[in-house]
């Protein structure tokens, strides 16, 4: 037997899939975000640029900055908080219900 792939997206066969109707929108790349704002990480496979590894998909975490076109994201994982780069189109904002 071989042994298996260590590379980025090694895994994410089905993790990284759409159905046609999730497919591309243009309304996810032209979100805007304000500092301190709950985000939900959500790769998109369709755009691989400052994609989040698939470790983060559905973490929530708080917009720190605006770097470049991506945003600065800060996730707690377990004792410690990551800062993670992402662009738009990885990001969905927090709907919070009352």
């Amino acid at each position: 037997m071989t042994t298996s792939g260590k590379g980025y997206r090694s895994r994410t066969r089905k993790k990284l899939r759409k159905r046609l109707r999730e497919k591309f929108t243009v309304t996810r790349f032209l979100q805007e975000f304000k500092t301190s704002e709950k985000v939900i990480i959500n790769p998109d496979p369709f755009s691989q640029k400052a994609m989040p590894h698939v470790r983060f998909k559905g973490k929530v975490g708080t917009v720190k900055e605006k770097r470049g076109r991506a945003y600065v994201i800060t996730v707690k994982t377990g004792k410690r908080e990551k800062e993670i780069t992402a662009r738009p189109e990885h990001l969905k904002p927090l709907q919070v219900s009352e």
